[in-house]
């Protein structure tokens, strides 16, 4: 039972890491880029109690939000109010 909970676990944290790290721009990863980090987490991660997604979880992602801006709300012309000064 101990050894289903053990493989469970590691192909938890490797799928977790694969999904993470693909969904991340370039810019928020850090050490490697990104398809270095991918191949690490493919490669080390299961056959190594998953050491590569556990390096990439503590070394290659940045914690901050790098300084990015919140994405801009569209409006639609009748809430926008540079819009409505042009009338």
């Amino acid at each position: 039972m101990g050894r289903f909970i053990l493989l469970f676990l590691v192909f938890g944290i490797t799928i977790y890491a694969l999904i993470d790290c693909a969904r991340k721009d370039e810019s928020e990863i850090k050490t490697l880029p990104k398809w270095g980090w991918l191949l690490v987490i493919i490669l080390i991660g299961p056959q190594a109690l998953a050491i590569g997604p556990i390096a990439y979880l503590i070394a290659g992602r940045n914690r901050k939000s790098g300084g990015r801006k919140p994405k801009r709300r569209i409006l639609p012309p009748d809430d926008d109010p540079d819009f409505l000064r042009k009338l």
